[in-house]
């Protein structure tokens, strides 16, 4: 009896064994199901749903082709939901210029030269949601309009999963300047980890995020300039 029992454990043993040993390839080979480009928009839908401030650290780079010429600025970006969004980027280094858009204005204030630039954008304010706020708080359908939309690849960016996306503009008098977008969404967040603007002419500028923070309260003091007392306006 003793020895039947200890047979019996001994195949039990090789039993086990053998469905261990069997299955650790296949969980080894296993992969995450790739998403299709339906799941990724679902997924950037809910989580524009519910974006109501972001801030991040911004990296852009301009890229003159003919040239090699490469000119990075870096700093931040602050984002506030709306019906006409807030945004303002603080720009540190090369040199420090802080741009903000807010409702149908732009400004951009360069303390070297104590200016600021005053833009109307009230004929294009449809363009900051077509070009800066893509994928920050950007419903597909309305994205859709815009742009045809393809589904590339997924591709590791920076320690971050992403899902690569493809941007064409629709409307011909925009594609005549700008060819394509490249829109890294992370899988994670669902935000966008990198864009990349491709222009018709060859030329391009990526525009990288990281340190993102989402719906931390911004006052609104975030969203002003802070110029000296005699900075001079000028109306572009």
């Amino acid at each position: 009896m003793i020895i039947v029992q200890g047979y019996r454990s001994k195949i039990a043993g090789l039993i086990l064994a053998l469905l261990v040993l069997g299955t650790l390839p296949l969980f080894a080979k296993a992969k995450r199901e790739r998403l299709d480009l339906d799941q990724i928009l679902f997924h950037m839908n809910e989580s524009a749903k519910h974006l109501k401030t972001l801030s991040a650290n911004l990296e852009y780079t301009k890229v003159t082709v003919l040239v090699n010429d490469f000119a990075t600025e870096s700093g931040q970006m602050y984002y506030r939901n709306a019906k006409s969004p807030d945004i303002l980027i603080d720009f540190k280094t090369p040199a420090p210029k802080v741009i903000l858009f807010k409702k149908s204005k732009a400004e951009i204030y360069q303390p070297r030269i104590n200016q600021i630039q005053e833009f109307d954008l009230s004929e294009h304010s449809s363009l900051i949601q077509q070009f800066l706020l893509l994928g920050f708080g950007t419903q597909s359908k309305e994205l859709q309009k815009v742009y045809e939309v393809k589904y590339l690849k997924e591709e590791q960016l920076g320690g971050d999963t992403t899902a690569l996306l493809e941007l064409v503009p629709r409307d011909s008098k925009i594609a005549a300047q700008l060819a394509k977008i490249h829109l890294w969404i992370s899988e994670e967040s669902w935000l966008p980890v990198q864009q990349k603007f491709f222009e018709a002419g060859g030329d391009y500028s990526v525009a990288r995020y990281s340190s993102v923070k989402v719906n931390r309260n911004l006052p609104s003091s975030t969203f002003q300039i802070h110029a000296a007392k005699d900075v001079r306006r000028v109306r572009m």
